[in-house]
């Protein structure tokens, strides 16, 4: 077994970057497969969905960027929290982790750091997501890099759409520099169908994106938001609610893809 590695990105926030990394988490974790969430947004804010708290934490994603490659094995087996989620073990994020770019100044290569530290614990797991910050940097970069899909959920909105150029160009610049094109999915969230809005946007992602759309649709449900304030996920709340729903079926697109 060799964990395939998920990137959950996009550089506009709000869009249902977390939700989509816990739940597809969750959905995955159903369906048998071992699953461990990486939190690498300074906000940590699957780190909090866990209810693991800044004062509770020894040791975060920060620390394994900064510490020697020798450590790693021992690093993981301290920031690891087993079973934070019901099915998913999580590492949590920290604050620190916004610090990065200053802390990486000297350090050589920087972009496939993760990438390298994870070798050490992907026979461990089936899936690993990547809840990745919501703006390029040194952070975003080693998540592409260690990727084998990266999955942009889009909100159903014209705003959401004006904000996919630059994640693009960075794909574009990674491709040239690794030799190789990093394989993205994109997946519609927070979708209305009562909106006309919703309706003409979802129809202009399909017309300019095509086959690198996942053809599940998430819609907007509040079973989410209860989830998140309980500290679970929301098939803790409602397995047959249409969020739920939604994510199995991106979960067994994902499992088809990789």
């Amino acid at each position: 077994m060799c964990a395939k590695i998920l990137a959950i990105a996009n550089q506009k926030g709000g869009v249902g970057k977390t939700t989509t990394s816990i739940t597809l988490g969750s959905a995955l974790a159903r369906m048998g497969k071992s699953v461990l969430v990486l939190d690498l947004d300074p906000h940590a804010c699957a780190t909090l969905h866990a209810r693991i708290y800044p004062e509770g934490i020894t040791h975060s994603l920060h620390d394994l960027f900064l510490a020697d490659e020798t450590a790693w094995p021992e690093l993981w087996a301290k920031l690891i929290h087993p079973n934070a989620l019901p099915g998913m073990d999580v590492a949590p994020g920290s604050i620190r982790l916004s610090e990065l770019e200053l802390d990486f100044q000297e350090r050589q290569a920087k972009g496939s750091v993760l990438l390298r530290s994870l070798a050490h614990i992907r026979e461990k797991y089936d899936y690993i997501v990547l809840d990745c910050p919501p703006h390029v940097g040194i952070l975003l970069v080693n998540a592409l890099v260690a990727s084998d899909l990266l999955i942009i959920p889009i909100q159903t909105d014209f705003l959401a759409l004006h904000g996919l150029k630059l994640l693009f160009d960075t794909l574009h610049t990674l491709n040239k520099a690794l030799g190789r094109a990093i394989r993205y999915r994109a997946v519609p969230t927070m979708y209305d169908k009562r909106a006309k809005a919703c309706t003409r946007v979802l129809e202009l992602m399909r017309r300019k994106m095509g086959q690198s759309m996942f053809s599940t649709v998430i819609g907007v449900d509040t079973h989410f938001r209860e989830a998140s304030a309980q500290g679970c996920t929301i098939y803790d709340i409602d397995a047959r609610s249409r969020g739920a729903r939604g994510y199995d079926s991106l979960a067994e697109e994902v499992v088809t893809l990789c």
